[in-house]
């Protein structure tokens, strides 16, 4: 393997990776955290050539993390809690900006004794870890313990999990839901407690929900962020891969497939409804469409799971949450997991490394997953923790919240509801961003999808060749 060219390729995708829309930190890590940088520790300052805490005689590990906000204030009571636990391991926390940010520090240090032990990262930077070099699979752990991930949601741990191996211990994980305004629906006689499921009802619905005064919307029926990761739901959701080679886990991928009849049905479906004056365009900013919602400008859109019970409470009606909608051409597969997942570093001290076993360990406690996803709203990757008062007096608040875990464990394991594994996944999803920007003005949509599948292959043969 070319060493240095790989190197050099990789950080020109990383560098590029920074200019890829964002989420913000108040719905999901699907794909990043906010960059705003409150308590924040710089990468160079985490030397670990010392892996011992000479005040308490503990082992030290550092976390480095893309949670700000209530993510970040979760984090670091539950890693107060893991420190004050036992008397062998610290835990020191240390927030790096968003995940591309903190990605991007970590390519400077892997492979060295300044790494962090535990780095967070975004799903769709799975494949760049696996081929860094810079990793420790915590599947050596869970082998040599015996630990039973058998405990663990399956439908989460298929996404980290390839060839039988799990590489990084999930997270923050999420994945897309749908929300309506249940007053709208009363309001043009539609069933508010019966959401449409299939493209056909979305459009169907979408006519009656949308309002127009003179020539001016008021109210359109349904809109998607346009964000990659909804594209790739959706294709996800009628079975459809993203790329060849049963989505990059069988064998490298090497041709985007997401053109193909399942992505046409879903920019059919937004070009439908575009033309017709009833999908409103809010842009790439989460921000953006969650406003439109709750301020009536749009009945029906595309959420993170993680960010239900805020706009339940937000909104100044009642709000309902179904499943994301499939063809009906097609069966419902189920959705891919989003957000973050947690890597060990290779190459580190020993200790380091049992230090951070024993705290992504701890993580998955029923206890400390009921807390995150009380806190947060992200899934509870060990779902005893639903069986925790704290979540149960939750979901008595929010019963909404049960549709989001009931999506995830109806989803059908398969390449296809994995997710796709490459490791220039950000470009690519930017080109479907454009794309989706194209269609929107009016350019056909196979054509907008064949021109995402064209950039994307370009970028995929840059990386395989630096791979050679």
């Amino acid at each position: 393997m070319k060493t240095n060219n790989k190197l050099l390729v990789l950080f020109a995708m990383m560098a590029l990776l920074l200019i890829v829309t964002a989420c913000s930190n108040s719905a999901n890590g699907e794909e990043t955290e906010s960059t705003e940088k409150t308590d924040t520790t710089d990468a160079s300052s985490s030397s670990q050539d010392d892996s011992t805490d000479n005040s308490t005689g503990k082992t030290e590990a550092v976390f480095w993390h893309a949670m700000s906000g209530a993510g970040q204030e979760s984090l670091e009571q539950i890693v107060h809690n893991f420190n004050e636990s036992q008397d062998k391991y610290t835990i020191t926390p240390e927030f790096q900006g968003s995940y591309e940010e903190a990605l991007t520090k970590f390519r400077s240090v892997g492979g060295t004794n300044d790494a962090p032990a535990i780095i967070q990262t975004f799903e769709v930077g799975t494949k760049y870890m696996i081929d860094s070099g810079f990793i420790q699979p915590v599947q050596t752990f869970i082998d040599e313990e015996g630990y039973d991930v058998s405990k663990l949601e399956k439908n989460i741990l298929n996404y980290y999990t390839v060839d039988d191996k799990l590489y990084s211990m999930p997270f923050n994980s999420s994945t897309p839901v749908m929300l309506y305004n249940k007053d709208a629906f009363k309001e043009v006689g539609l069933d508010p407690e019966k959401a449409p499921q299939t493209f056909a009802e979305i459009k169907e619905a979408a006519e009656k929900l949308t309002k127009k005064n003179g020539g001016a919307t008021e109210r359109y029926g349904f809109s998607i962020l346009n964000y990659g990761w909804f594209f790739e739901e959706l294709v996800a959701t009628q079975g459809g891969m993203y790329v060849n080679n049963e989505n990059g886990r069988s064998d490298n991928a090497t041709e985007a497939t997401f053109n193909g009849e399942e992505g046409l049905r879903v920019f059919e479906m937004i070009n439908d409804m575009n033309k017709a004056g009833t999908y409103g365009n809010f842009g790439s900013n989460w921000d953006d469409i969650r406003a439109a919602f709750q301020t009536g400008k749009t009945a029906m859109y595309l959420d993170s799971s993680a960010g239900v019970a805020n706009t339940i409470e937000t909104a100044p009606f009642d709000v309902g949450v179904a499943y994301i909608p499939y063809s009906e051409e097609a069966e419902r597969h189920g959705v891919i997991i989003g957000g973050a997942s947690l890597w060990m570093s290779k190459g580190i001290n020993e200790e380091k490394q049992k230090a951070a076993w024993e705290f992504m360990k701890y993580l998955q406690t029923p206890e400390s997953q009921a807390k995150w996803h009380v806190d947060t709203g992200y899934f509870a990757i060990n779902p005893a923790a639903y069986e925790e008062d704290l979540v149960k007096e939750k979901w008595e608040k929010y019963p909404e919240l049960k549709v989001t875990v009931e999506q995830l464990q109806a989803t059908k394991p398969s390449p296809a509801t994995q997710g796709a594994l490459i490791s220039v996944f950000p470009e690519s999803r930017q080109q479907v961003v454009t794309s989706m920007e194209n269609l929107l003005q009016g350019t056909d949509p196979q054509e907008a999808l064949d021109r995402a599948a064209k950039e994307t292959n370009r970028v995929m043969e840059q990386a395989a060749r630096a791979n050679q």
